[in-house]
């Protein structure tokens, strides 16, 4: 049996009363926890802010990119989520110098979320909140959406780690819209509380996207929108590379390039490794 492929989906109620996202990001969490080597409770949490970052772009921004990042309890490590609007996403892990391997970065007392999301002027819209010690990442996910874009919406994000890693991730966002009246509210009320385990429903064979939307809106007219594919994938590049050695100041360049050494420099993001050698650095200097 095949397994359904990463999409988010996007749909409306007949009624007006909300819009709803789902997303299945199963292939695009596990690609980034790979690369991270991410394992246990930080692989979890990494794989929930990577599926609300992309739900948060999905109902915000979804032609412009945005990212998150989870700080730890006691500024203990840091997680980052970057998502873009082709639907490729990655993430980030740092446990900070001399953590163990198997460090979790921690959910409690002091952990924040900061989400950025860029504005069609080119300017980064940022809120920071706290992440609730109970709500997790999907607690701090809705702060944010109703303290920093006043918007009133409920969500729910998970990742299931089993023994071979990556079981399912996905998740939802469910958002009031001003159309909505006391008896479709009263009724999602009553739906979503069959999804406060939003684990046990993904754990079901043949999860998807779709399967998700049609069981968070059963009995409850509503119309497809639209979907589009996810997928993990890094931005990096040897031009956005030399792009970067070029901001330096000129007499860093000037610098390297009489050591003349090869620069080795690895992305964090994907672990792919570039070369940059000292004629590249020279270059830099002639169009500076």
């Amino acid at each position: 049996m095949l397994r359904p492929s990463d999409s988010v989906v996007r749909a409306i109620t007949m009624d007006g009363a909300f819009r709803v996202i789902t997303a299945l990001t199963t292939e695009t969490v596990r690609g980034a926890i790979a690369v991270q080597t991410a394992t246990g409770a930080t692989a979890q949490r990494l794989g929930e802010l990577i599926t609300g970052a992309i739900l948060v772009r999905e109902a915000m921004a979804p032609n412009l990119r945005v990212q998150a990042i989870l700080k730890g309890a006691a500024g203990h490590g840091s997680l980052v989520a970057d998502s873009h609007p082709d639907g490729t996403s990655r993430g980030l892990v740092n446990l900070g110098k001399g953590a163990a391997k198997k460090s979790a970065v921690e959910i409690g007392a002091g952990s924040l979320l900061q989400v950025m999301r860029t504005l069609p002027n080119g300017m980064l819209h940022q809120g920071v909140v706290e992440v609730p010690a109970e709500g997790g990442i999907s607690g701090g996910l809705m702060t944010y959406m109703q303290e920093s874009e006043q918007v009133v919406s409920m969500i729910a994000v998970a990742t299931l780690i089993g023994e071979d890693g990556v079981g399912t991730s996905g998740g939802y966002l469910v958002q009031l819209l001003p159309e909505v009246e006391r008896g479709p509210l009263m009724v999602m009320t009553e739906r979503l509380k069959d999804f406060e385990r939003l684990d046990d429903v993904l754990a079901q064979e043949g999860a998807s996207a779709d399967v998700l939307l049609e069981e968070l809106l059963h009995g409850m007219p509503f119309s497809r929108l639209d979907d589009s594919p996810l997928s993990f994938s890094c931005r990096c590049s040897e031009l956005r590379v030399m792009t970067t050695l070029a901001s330096l100041p000129r007499s860093d360049i000037e610098e390297m390039v009489e050591d003349g050494k090869v620069l080795d420099i690895r992305c964090d993001y994907c672990g792919k490794d570039y070369q940059v050698s000292p004629s590249q650095l020279r270059s830099l200097l002639m169009t500076s």
